[in-house]
């Protein structure tokens, strides 16, 4: 099989989807960003007590604590990126 880079010959659309070098470098916060970042931790942060206190400890309880970080983590990704997954 050959490749392109990294990504195999048979996604050539995913070429220009995804510009690794916009996506995994560091992306500096700046007070647009860090305001977005703080009102994201701070609603997450809300939501997950919520949780904690209306739901019982265990393994669905973890899950669920999880994806609300897993989600905050995402939406901080997305204000870094401008929303793209490539520089364009």
């Amino acid at each position: 099989m050959s490749t392109r880079g990294n990504l195999p010959a048979f996604f050539p659309e995913r070429e220009h989807m995804f510009d690794l070098d916009h996506i995994f470098k560091y992306h500096a916060p700046n007070a647009e960003t860090l305001k977005a970042y703080t009102a994201i931790r701070d609603a997450a942060k809300v939501f997950a007590t919520v949780l904690i206190e209306n739901t019982p400890e265990g393994a669905d309880q973890a899950a669920a604590l999880r994806l609300v970080r897993e989600a905050s983590m995402t939406a901080n990704a997305a204000v870094a990126l401008g929303g793209r997954l490539n520089q364009e």
